[in-house]
């Protein structure tokens, strides 16, 4: 049985909540997710599991997070604890490359991972990423306009604001 430590806090965008484990940073959940998405989440990645409150990780988070979010700061420094298929690595991988205040689109990510006619399959894996503002799929757009958000269109163009590339 797993270990996993939960931690909720108010931020500019909404009530955020970090749950990880001991090999890091495993789930982000913005306010404008539902909070039994986030138990499904969690019973998905981790199956069972003791929950615990705080944990050194999600406070270094929150910190790094709030900075962030108040253009403080434009990369994160946190351990991680990813899952995912293949594929959806190597998305999430080259979205962690997008330059703080740019943007791409889902084909010209799927461009670069040499998987041309895969715009739809980037755009679900953005749908998986469980880490968002660290892996920032809110950069990601559609050609036509802003695409989707996990979080919620209007975090997606808040988020881009704090940026400046909206």
């Amino acid at each position: 049985m797993s270990l996993v430590y939960v931690h909720s806090f108010q931020s500019p965008i909404g009530k955020i909540t970090l749950a990880s484990s001991d090999a890091g940073l495993a789930i982000i959940k913005l306010s404008g997710e539902r909070s039994a998405d986030f138990q499904k989440m969690l019973a998905k990645r981790f199956g069972k599991f003791e929950k615990a409150s705080g944990g050194t990780t999600n406070k270094k988070a929150q910190k790094q997070i709030l900075a962030y979010l108040s253009g403080k700061r434009q990369t994160f420094d946190i351990e991680l604890d990813i899952e995912g298929t293949p594929f959806q690595k190597k998305v999430w991988q080259r979205v962690r490359k997008i330059p703080y205040g740019a943007t791409t689109t889902y084909g010209q990510i799927a461009r670069s991972i040499r998987n041309d006619g895969a715009s739809r399959a980037v755009g679900s894996a953005n749908g998986r990423n469980n880490l968002p503002l660290i892996i920032p799929c809110h950069r990601v757009v559609a050609s036509s306009g802003l695409g989707g958000y996990g979080g919620g269109l209007v975090t997606k163009k808040k988020l881009l604001k704090i940026e400046g590339s909206l």
